[in-house]
């Protein structure tokens, strides 16, 4: 019995689907991170307090350091995702970058923008 080389086009609709209901979620979030940060959603009066202050309220800018990274994580996410869209196209999707082989359909339907394997990840690790 031969070793499938590839997903069907029905099983890459699938994961398109899969993909584009996570990018749907994906970009809403990061609409919300950004609106937090800009107080597009507010009055705008949070950074009106005075100066004096500032070292006092540490935990505003620690917030606004944790939006920005949250934000960045969630950039790189949707840029996988992107990605993973465009691998579909190409009919790429699904082989693992390191072994050449396909990628388990549960590690796709669990993380779709994966670009390894479970075994190819490990080979990588074993490699730095």
């Amino acid at each position: 019995m031969a070793t499938k080389e590839r997903y069907s086009d029905e099983e890459l609709q699938e994961f398109r689907e899969i993909i584009n209901q996570k990018l749907t979620k994906a970009k809403l979030e990061y609409d919300e991170l950004m609106d937090s940060l800009t107080n597009r959603d507010g009055s705008g009066v949070e950074d009106t307090s005075p100066t004096y202050k500032a070292l006092e309220e540490g935990s505003p800018v620690h917030s606004k350091e944790e939006i920005i990274n949250m934000a960045a994580r969630q950039t790189k996410f949707i840029k996988g995702l992107q990605e993973a869209l465009t691998r579909i196209e190409n009919k790429t999707y699904g082989i693992c970058r390191v072994t050449g082989k396909l990628i388990p359909k549960e590690r796709l339907r669990a993380v779709p923008h994966a670009t390894t394997s479970i075994e190819g990840k490990l080979m990588e690790q074993s490699r730095r």
